[in-house]
Formats: C-alpha cells, sequence, structure tokens
C-alpha cells in the first residue's frame, strides 16, 4: 500500500509538473466516453431502456468528437476561446444529428475550466449562456419532447459543470490566501526577531560603553595621581593603586558576564546578581569619591517602587555623566546629583561647576550622550545636557516611572 501510494504521488507531482501532458490524456479519455456514449440507444434495449451497440455513429459525429476532444488539450491557454469553441461543436452535431453524439462532454469540461480559472461573475455569466444555448438547442433540433431527460441531462451537467469548477476556484483561493497569510506572518517573525536582535545589540552596546567608560576613566585618574605622589607619597601612590585595581577587577568581571551571556549557545542562566539600580547608587558615587570627585546626593525616592528599565537607565545615566565630569570637568570640579519623585515621573539631574571642554560646549562628546538620549527616548522621556549659566555643566533626565515594557509601579 505504501509503495502504491508514493506512486501515485509520483504521478500526481509528475501531472503537475507537464500539464500539457495532464490535458491531452483529459482530452483522450474524454473522447473514449463520447464515442462509448455514441454507440448507446438510449431507448433501444427491453422495456425502453438502453442499449449499447443499438446505434452506430455517423463519420460527421466521430469527426465533431475528434474536434472538440483536441480542443481540449488547449484548454489552460484560452479557456473561453475552448468553451466557445466546443460550444460551437455542440451546436452544429445537435443540428446535423438526431439523436446526437455526446458531444456536449466537451463543452462541460471547457465550461469547468473557465469557471475554476476565472472570477465568480464571469462564471455566472459564461456558465448561464453556455446552459441556455446547448439545453435549448438540444430542446429544438431533437426530436424527444423538450422536457426529455436527455435534454434535461445537457442543463444539469453544464450546471454542474458550472458550480464544481467554481467551488474549486474558491478553494484554491482559500489555500493560497492561507499560504501568503503564513508566508506574510513568517516575514513579520524573521522582521520582528531581526528588529529584537539590533534592539538587544544596542542594549548590550550601551552597557558596555557605560561600564568602560566609567572604569577606564578611573583607572586613567589614579594611574595619573599614583604617577604623581609617587616619589613623595608613596602610601598615597599604592592607596591609589589599590583603586586602580578594584576598578580594573569591577570592569573586567562585568565584561566577562556580558560577553558571556553572549557566546551562549543556549538560554542564558538567570544572573546571580541583579542588575545595577538606584539602590546601589551610594556604592558609584563611592567609587568617584575615591577617585577624587566630590559628589554630593540628594534624592527623595527612597521607598518607591520603578520598573526595572527606569531603575537601570536612572543608574546608567548618573554613571555615564559622572564619568563625562571626571573626564572632561578639570581636577577642582565638584558634582551634584539629585533623584527626585515627582508624580509620575523620576528626575535625574548631574550638575558640575567646572569647565566644559569644546566638545560639552558644542553638544558632542563622543557616545556617551547618545548613549544617554537613547536610554531616555526608549523610556518615552526627556533628556536635556548643555552648560550651565556661570560655569560648568547639566545633565537632566525626566523619566515616566511606567515604562513601555508595561512595568508600573
Amino acid at each position: 500500500m505504501t509503495t502504491l501510494g508514493e506512486r501515485l504521488l509520483r504521478g500526481r507531482g509528475w501531472l503537475r509538473e507537464h500539464p500539457l501532458a495532464f490535458d491531452a490524456a483529459l482530452a483522450l479519455a474524454v473522447l473514449v466516453c463520447m464515442v462509448a456514449g455514441s454507440f448507446v440507444d438510449r431507448h433501444g434495449g427491453p422495456h425502453g431502456g438502453p442499449d449499447f451497440g443499438g446505434r452506430t455513429p455517423g463519420a460527421g459525429s466521430v469527426l465533431l468528437m475528434l474536434i472538440g476532444a483536441a480542443a481540449l488539450v488547449l484548454r489552460r491557454r484560452n479557456p473561453l476561446g475552448v468553451l466557445l469553441f466546443t460550444g460551437a461543436v455542440t451546436l452544429v452535431e445537435h443540428v446535423a444529428e438526431d439523436p446526437p453524439a455526446p458531444v456536449a462532454m466537451s463543452a462541460v469540461v471547457a465550461l469547468y475550466t473557465v469557471a475554476s480559472r476565472t472570477d465568480r461573475p464571469t462564471t455566472w455569466r459564461v456558465g448561464l449562456l453556455t446552459m441556455t444555448v446547448l439545453t435549448g438547442a438540444a430542446m429544438l433540433f431533437g426530436s424527444a419532447p423538450w422536457y426529455s431527460q436527455e435534454n434535461l441531462g445537457v442543463f444539469a451537467w453544464t450546471g454542474m459543470a458550472a458550480a464544481a469548477g467554481d467551488a474549486v476556484r474558491s478553494r484554491r483561493a482559500f489555500v493560497d490566501a492561507i499560504r501568503e497569510r503564513a508566508e506574510r506572518a513568517e516575514r513579520t517573525r524573521e522582521e520582528e526577531a531581526r528588529r529584537r536582535v539590533a534592539e538587544e545589540r544596542l542594549r548590550i552596546a550601551r552597557d558596555l560603553h557605560d561600564v568602560v567608560a566609567h572604569h577606564i576613566a578611573l583607572v586613567n585618574v589614579q594611574a595619573g595621581v599614583a604617577a604623581h605622589v609617587m616619589d613623595k607619597r608613596p602610601d598615597q601612590a599604592k592607596e591609589a593603586l589599590a583603586h586602580v585595581r578594584e576598578a580594573s577587577r569591577s570592569a573586567l568581571n562585568e565584561l566577562r558576564a556580558t560577553v558571556g551571556l553572549l557566546r551562549q549557545s543556549g538560554d542564558p542562566e538567570a544572573p546571580t546578581e541583579p542588575a545595577p539600580g538606584l539602590a546601589v547608587l551610594d556604592e558609584l558615587l563611592a567609587t568617584f569619591r575615591n577617585a577624587g570627585l566630590p559628589v554630593e546626593l540628594a534624592r527623595t525616592d527612597q521607598g518607591t517602587g520603578l520598573p526595572a528599565a527606569v531603575d537601570l537607565a536612572a543608574y546608567r545615566i548618573i554613571q555615564e555623566a559622572l564619568t563625562n565630569v571626571r573626564k572632561h570637568a578639570g581636577p577642582d570640579a565638584r558634582a551634584e546629583v539629585s533623584v527626585v519623585r515627582v508624580g509620575r515621573t523620576l528626575e535625574v539631574t548631574v550638575l558640575d561647576d567646572g569647565v566644559p571642554t569644546a566638545e560639552q560646549e558644542s553638544g558632542g562628546g563622543g557616545h556617551g550622550l547618545i548613549g544617554m538620549r537613547e536610554r531616555v527616548t526608549a523610556l518615552g522621556g526627556a533628556l536635556t545636557a548643555g552648560p550651565r549659566y556661570g560655569g560648568g555643566f547639566r545633565v537632566q533626565a525626566i523619566l515616566p516611572v511606567t515604562a513601555r515594557t508595561g512595568e508600573a509601579t
């Protein structure tokens, strides 16, 4: 049974790949059926039943059957033309022969083809016209009464051919629509996956920039202090080198964790430590104070929960802003950090009294400010950054406490 099924499937696939061969085989089958039907005398048998071999078709009928069947080979290329031709051949047979040979079978197949390959309005118009013309010819030119079963058979077969073709066309359109929706859904999933990958890469790039910029800035400052006081104050130099070691170890640990997640082939395991946020803001400020940057903190957000995305963004904005202060504002600069909860927003402000560099005055400064703006924009907030009146620099971010991810307090 399996071998037979495989053969049938292979044969079906071959016929789909060679439609002309299928139409030629169909035309031959229709010709055989028409010729066989032409030898039947519908009322020549006992008790008025059909009698096979009771009559013999004439040469003209055989020729018309051959012509009608041969036209079906081209039914896919020109459906309406083939229907018109087979319909004309059927009319000629009805006019010339009584009783006529079943040449109408070729017109029935042609009508089915038209209905399966055109739209419904065309099927209705062409189908009704074909049914009317062929049934009317059978009634007008035949010797049998108009209500005879032969005439009704022409009406029924043409009507069923139109209905069957329309049903096949509707099913084919339905299957094509399902396939198109599936392909569109697949394309949408691929686009969504690419978008998520791009967003994840951007998030990782922001975090890596913030981590590396912060720790490398501290390492650079402490290394400079150590080199400056190495000869005169070795104890202070040792302390600075200890801070260098601690900052570099923290940077390496965070880089190792991030790169480790990227290199895992499967789903990453849950992190053993929470993502940084305002809960560890004091530790962050302590690293800057140890690096020689005086930082004052004022906050009114204790005891209020924040979405994870907002909490992380606020932490990274403060980290990047203070890193910029340490790098660009000069050795005597002081910084102030304020975190204030105002209604359904969180305002994060970082001020310094240093001398801004040309990059800061022009709104540049590398990727730090760009990364901060991207973080804030992703959450639906607003960021302003620029020189202060009277000297210094100011960074302020207003973050909604209901993030775009749907988290809420």
